[in-house]
């Protein structure tokens, strides 16, 4: 490394100064006193100072410097003519001839600093005190800006040196041409002024989004409170810290221009730089991650505001239902948030003005029998011209983990709709999901909110009378659907209403129908069997109807499908869509009397329903027979099979008194405690009683909890 005998006396203190105080000290307390003790706020801190201005000129200077590379050293005008004008300056003027002077005079404090050798602890507060009555983004900003004069300066002539005669000879002066000539000697400290720069620029960037904050987010934070109110117990050192470095990377640059073709940056030099560059960069961190804090505090604020409207909006008259449809699925005025799944069609929420409105609220796990039965039931609607209303599919998913595969799953579930359905689930706000989770108490389950013309909710989940009436519950309100309870009994066209036309059929015709469900194969070979046989011998014409298992998968339903069939055992619903509906209205039969508070002891469907469930939750099977629309007689399927192997004993009872009242009575007879059966609910909440009586022996059951996967 090349001696120091050539250097400047000024430029050797300058170093020595630097070796002994530039070093980054701790925070402590006392120096963070020091530095608040220069701060005295006065008219400035009430006066705007467009920091953002500032800055855009200050970037604009450091964008048009070579970025610390050597060769950087001869750029030519050409070089700088590439550079795209980022600076308007029309519109800066102004903000400038107020501040010049300010500038001007940091500017001569910073050269003088850098010539006179003084302590940059000492410079450093003493530019903090000339600057006390500023706001501190603005200290830093018009200090930065003052260096970016001296910083453009040097590269203005050495670039311009090689070409033009005024540069040629400033640079003469200022003892730079053997610099240009010799670029690659300095390349380490100019690599290093430059990420100290950088660091200064971050850091300065930071300290200006915490005063905007304040002044924009001031009804979300609160200076005295945290978490701004910790963030900013940093600033001042930042802005200390800041300050430093500009002094730093400024005694750099004078050590440069006084330099002859001799001097070598040594390695202390380059480390001064790069330890101010570190530390700047561990202040920048901290000051993200807590800038994070508060950014997440004030949007769990507004969030917390937004949620709060929601509410108080559902609960208020309006002339139509645009306002709550708005605050529900998209504020913005510039984007069409409806789109029609089947032809991707967009539409802006006009189209849903003073309509009803059923949403169809889910996550991505909608299965793909929710949307035929759906589709089935918008296609009625279509034939019905007193029914109107529109469905609208709004996704309920975590934007936070959203990836292609959700993205697909998206495209692929809104592809099958011929429905209104929300374009993106990302323009759902996260106030509306937590308004949608807690006050209409969705969670995984679909549920469909019905809303009146006016925007009003008129059934929290309408679901249940989609699938149990369709489209006769129409408009959807809870009022319709007591009146349509109160218009029902436990008939046969309730329980195969919409699912299996023969049935209707047979009704009329006076044909006895059977209905059983297992998937236990050799049960069912020897039920269907022996009820045939039983058939044949009473006389009666009987229907067999195998209608699944609730809790069997898809797959297995199918195979017990196919092998009935190939066996000729009795007839089944071909398509699963059918299984899955005769369940998924079972259980909608549940959850809409329970919404009701109906019980087992007051109410014979409830009672019926509750008991065919029991069944379905055994593995013995069950069976129903029913003729005409109430007649009826049901068990499990091991009493059943015990009772049909016993048919002499009864036969002529049967044909005295009816086949389905004396087997009615017989299953009664036989009845044991060991025939009790198990009831297995899907899902928790409001739909599920406090207690349930076993539909066999009436005793209360006893409750456990049970968690599964998807199993399909």
């Amino acid at each position: 490394m090349a001696s120091q005998q050539h250097l400047p006396a000024a430029a050797k203190q300058i170093r020595r100064d630097k070796r002994t105080s530039s070093a980054p000290q701790s925070d402590d307390s006392a120096l963070v006193r020091q530095i608040r003790d220069t701060h005295t706020p006065g008219r400035f801190d009430s006066h705007s100072v467009d920091v953002n201005q500032i800055l855009q000129v200050i970037e604009e200077i450091f964008h048009r410097t070579p970025h610390g590379h050597a060769g950087g050293l001869l750029g030519t005008p050409e070089h700088l003519d590439t550079v795209e004008d980022r600076t308007p300056l029309s519109s800066v003027d102004v903000l400038f001839h107020g501040l010049s002077y300010l500038i001007q005079k940091i500017y001569c404090e910073i050269t003088c600093q850098c010539s006179g050798g003084a302590d940059a602890h000492t410079s450093a507060i003493e530019l903090l005190r000339t600057l006390s009555s500023y706001p501190w983004e603005a200290k830093v900003a018009i200090t930065l800006a003052a260096y970016s004069v001296y910083y453009g300066e040097f590269w203005l002539v050495v670039q311009l040196c090689t070409t033009d005669s005024l540069a040629k000879s400033l640079a003469t002066l200022k003892q730079l041409s053997d610099i240009v000539e010799h670029a690659d000697s300095v390349k380490p400290q100019l690599e290093a002024i430059n990420n100290l720069n950088k660091a200064i620029l971050n850091v300065t960037k930071r300290i200006v989004e915490y005063s905007e904050m304040v002044n924009m987010q001031s009804q979300y934070v609160s200076e005295d409170k945290p978490p701004l109110s910790i963030a900013l117990a940093h600033i001042p050192a930042a802005a200390y810290w800041v300050i430093r470095g500009i002094l730093a990377s400024a005694s750099h640059i004078a050590i440069l221009t006084g330099s002859r073709l001799e001097y070598v940056a040594s390695t202390t030099e380059v480390w001064e730089l790069s330890s101010l560059a570190h530390k700047l960069n561990n202040i920048h961190d901290h000051l993200t991650n807590e800038l994070e804090n508060c950014r997440q505090h004030i949007v769990a604020k507004r969030y917390d505001e937004e949620y709060e409207t929601l509410r108080r909006l559902f609960q208020s008259l309006h002339l139509d239902n645009l306002r709550n449809l708005r605050a529900l699925i998209s504020h913005r005025d510039d984007i069409q948030p409806l789109q029609i799944g089947t032809t991707k069609s967009r539409s802006g929420l006009e189209v849903l003005r003073r309509r009803h409105v059923l949403l169809l609220i889910t996550d991505l796990s909608l299965s793909n029998e929710d949307i035929l039965i759906l589709d089935h039931i918008y296609k009625d609607k279509q034939k019905r011209p007193e029914v109107e209303y529109e469905f609208v599919w709004i996704p309920m998913v975590d934007t936070n983990v959203w990836d292609e595969a959700k993205h697909l799953r998206f495209e692929d579930l809104k592809s099958r709709m011929q429905w209104y359905t929300v374009y993106d689930p990302k323009i759902i706000e996260p106030p509306v999901v937590k308004f949608i989770r807690n006050d209409w108490q969705f969670d995984k389950k679909m549920i469909v909110v019905a809303l009146d013309p006016q925007g009003r909710v008129s059934s929290l989940n309408a679901i249940h009378m989609l699938w149990i009436w369709g489209n006769v519950a129409f408009p959807f309100t809870d009022e319709k659907e007591q009146q349509l309870w109160n218009a029902e009994s436990w008939r046969l066209e309730l329980v195969a209403d919409g699912i299996d036309q023969s049935i209707l059929e047979g009704i009329e015709k006076g044909t006895f129908v059977c209905l059983y469900g297992s998937d236990d194969l050799d049960w069912i070979r020897k039920f269907t069997n022996k009820a045939k046989n039983v058939a044949k011998l009473a006389g009666i014409s009987l229907d067999l109807v195998y209608v699944g298992r609730s809790t069997a998968t898809k797959e297995r339903i199918r195979k017990v499908n196919k092998t009935i069939e190939t066996e000729n055992l009795s007839r089944c619903w071909p398509e699963y869509t059918s299984t899955w509906f005769f369940w998924s209205r079972m259980d909608s039969m549940r959850c809409s009397k329970a919404k009701h508070h109906k019980t087992l002891e007051s109410d014979n469907i409830l009672k019926e329903v509750m008991t065919l469930l029991s069944y379905d939750g055994s593995d013995q099977g069950w069976v129903m027979v029913w003729r005409g629309s109430n007649e009826r007689a049901r068990a499990n399927g091991h009493l059943t099979l015990l009772t049909l192997d016993d048919f002499d004993a009864w036969k002529a009872a049967a044909a005295e008194n009816g086949f389905v009242p004396t087997l009615q009575d017989e299953l009664g007879r036989r009845h044991t405690p060991q025939h009790c059966t198990r009831l297995v609910i899907p899902g928790f909440g409001p739909d599920i009683p406090d207690r349930i009586a076993c539909a066999e022996c009436g005793l209360e059951m006893e409750k456990f909890f049970m968690f599964r996967c998807c199993l399909d």
